[in-house]
């Protein structure tokens, strides 16, 4: 499904920027509309990188055609027609959509604005109706906009997709035609460079180029990552930089099966309902008994189906009584079938597993905080079309952690993690990043359309907090109302690679409400039973989308202590001493755990040189007849070219203590 509809106070918040995007879809629009005035409009949000309008039309859209509509677009931001807002009621929208107004540059007997009609639909009882007026061009729209079409900037459309009405299958598929816009030609320049840069860093090309990892989708399944030797070297470096980390800041480790009980999750919330479509189906296992009696029901209901074909082929009228009695005891047949056997889900999320450990013994003011964390994996059934590379996979191993606190404890802990984050973006060269504060809806917590969990005012006191602490640490950040987990406020955080791709990267949510769910309690000091907090956090996010972002973020030039083929040993000629030190120099460094490769044929060093940077590894050491009479290796380093030659244990302490201190 789409994403769920804005409120009108949401809507207002948009950035300038988004609003030039807004106002440039409906500029779009308008071109559309010139070029073939039959075309039916859905919806044309901005969204994170641009804008789009959904289409209902014969013609189908190309890039060939974007040039003409582009050519439209600048003759009516030329025109700089300001965009009115005009509020109507209910009852004149809905005649405005019959006539074919609404999306249209005039009245289209006998081709009503279907879409505008069902988007009417949406809007709640009691809110104001408005639409947004340029030129001849007026739309159903709660805004905001630009004042005029001429403050719109620069613009390009870009790409042409299908997409279904509201997201529904079931709805008519239409064209979704997508654009960009900026305050200038400059910002819109500057933009593009950065994706035909991205295209360059794009995680799956390097990723095949170095090796590092396959998706096999015809036997293992899409979305199901195999790592390969190389790819291992990246997970296993982040999972021991996670563990070192952690342990110098107070946590315990944990293990946790791969399945679990239906049970587990409805008491966790995740089901029936919330995550449901997000995992994948259940398996029934049967006892022996259960086994035979299940085999026993199915025998029964092939026979119920062979009788029931052979009445109604014959005298269904006569027989309507026997066949109404054997369809009803297929029925029940079906609903013990059900009944039988334990259902157990792949595991979608930790947290359960981990409250379950928490409720293991009985805790104590004395033992909060208990920082539990697993690099755990998880399932998660991502829709076919929502899968690519590592960003969005179906097998994800989380650096997950759970921290269970008390009220007061709580600014501490937050802020602990929020220094592990910024620990981690310095060593990772990340300099810009943003916390994405998710809050709830108080319109949200009962009723029909309820999302949060019925708590207001654990709602307000923990989204005070969070802000608090975000604001106290000096974090950068911007709050979004409406996207919090369904049991506490959360922070999305995003970063920006050197190329200036945005990546979300990892989650944190505040829980105050699953916890109970649980009956996780510890003793406090005044001798009650207290039910903690528990902080979920994740600050390498999973290792699929983290190394995802890594290689795009390095292009695969990984510093020293992360790259997979550390350092590469090349001879100048095939001489017995000469192979002999290289050999020694190899062995001292494999000794030490140094990823180290050789290469000591007769190829010409120039080719050698040429296929290690090609295989970007990360230091080379050259080794020719007066480097053995020196004692000393030639560096050169991927990237850097050629460093001169240095005595051997200078070279080598120096790789050692570059791994170790995990250099940039």
């Amino acid at each position: 499904m789409e994403n769920e509809r804005k409120t009108v106070d949401e809507r207002q918040k948009m950035t300038e920027l988004e609003r030039i995007r807004h106002s440039c879809a409906h500029v779009m629009a308008t071109a559309i509309l010139r070029l073939w005035p039959e075309a039916q409009f859905a919806a044309g949000p901005p969204v994170e990188n641009g804008f789009y309008y959904d289409v209902d039309l014969k013609h189908r859209i190309s890039p060939e055609d974007f040039e003409k509509i582009e050519v439209e677009m600048k003759k009516e931001i030329k025109a700089n027609h300001p965009f009115e807002k005009i509020v109507v009621t209910r009852e004149q929208a809905i005649k405005d959509s019959e006539s074919g107004r609404l999306g249209g540059l005039g009245e289209r007997p006998g081709n009503p604005s279907k879409f505008k009609l069902g988007n009417l639909e949406a809007i709640p009882e009691g809110e104001q109706i408005t639409y947004f007026k340029n030129g001849d061009f007026i739309d159903l729209c709660a805004g905001p906009h630009v004042m005029r079409t001429g403050n719109i900037g620069a613009f390009k459309l870009t790409s042409v997709a299908s997409a279904y009405y509201k997201g529904d299958e079931k709805n008519p598929q239409l064209q979704r035609i997508y654009g960009t816009a900026f305050k200038n030609k400059t910002q819109l320049e500057e933009y593009f460079k950065m994706l035909e840069e991205a295209k360059k860093r794009d995680h799956r090309k390097i990723g095949a180029e170095m090796g590092l990892f396959v998706i096999e989708t015809d036997l293992v399944g899409p979305g199901l990552p195999l790592w390969l030797p190389k790819g291992t070297v990246l997970v296993e470096e982040l999972e021991k930089l996670a563990k070192e980390t952690e342990f110098q800041a107070g946590y315990v480790r944990v293990r946790t099966p791969h399945i679990a009980k239906e049970k587990l999750y409805l008491t966790s919330g995740h089901l029936p309902i919330l995550y449901k479509d997000s995992m994948f189906p259940p398996m029934t296992l049967l006892e022996e008994q259960q086994r035979l009696r299940h085999e026993d029901l199915l025998r029964r209901k092939f026979a119920i189906v062979d009788e029931l074909l052979k009445l109604k082929k014959e005298d269904p009228a006569r027989d309507s009584e026997r066949i109404q009695g054997l369809e009803r005891e297929s029925f029940e047949i079906s609903l013990e079938q059900d009944g039988l056997g334990e259902r157990y889900y792949l595991k979608g999320m930790n947290c359960p597993h981990h409250h379950l450990i928490f409720a293991s013994q009985q805790r104590s003011y004395r033992d909060l905080p208990l920082r539990l964390a697993e690099y755990g994996c998880c399932y998660r059934y991502e829709q076919s079309g929502e899968l690519f590379g590592l960003m969005r996979v179906r097998s994800l191993n989380m650096n997950d952690a759970h921290v269970y606190c008390a009220i007061d404890q709580f600014a501490a802990e937050f802020t602990a993690v929020n220094e592990m984050y910024q620990k981690y973006f310095k060593l990772f060269g990340i300099g810009k990043y943003v916390m994405r504060f998710s809050t709830h809806d108080p319109s949200r917590l009962t009723g029909e359309n309820a999302k949060y969990v019925n708590e207001p005012e654990l709602w307000k006191q923990t989204e005070d907090m969070v802000r608090r602490t975000l604001i106290d640490s000096k974090i950068p950040y911007v709050e979004v109302p409406n996207e919090a987990a369904f049991y506490g406020p959360k922070i999305d955080v995003q970063v920006w690679s050197v190329s200036g791709r945005e990546f979300t990267l990892a989650t944190n949510q505040v829980d105050f409400a699953v916890p109970k769910r649980f009956g996780l309690t510890y003793r406090d000091r005044d001798n009650t039973d207290k039910t903690p907090l528990c902080i979920h956090r994740a600050p390498l996010g999973t290792h699929e989308r983290f190394i995802g972002f890594l290689i795009e973020h390095y292009a695969g030039n990984f510093p020293l202590w992360l790259a997979p083929e550390q350092v590469r040993v090349l001879t100048l000629g095939e001489e017995e001493p000469l192979v002999h030190y290289a050999k020694q120099i190899v062995n001292e460094l494999r000794t030490n755990f140094v990823r180290v490769e050789a290469d000591f044929s007769s190829n010409k060093i120039n080719g050698k040189i040429q296929d290690a940077e090609t295989a970007k590894v990360h230091t080379m050491l050259v080794i020719g007849g007066r480097d053995l009479e020196a004692g000393n290796v030639s560096v050169r380093v991927h990237g850097k070219g050629h460093l001169g030659a240095k005595p051997k244990g200078e070279v080598m302490a120096d790789l050692l203590a570059a791994i170790k201190e995990r250099r940039a």
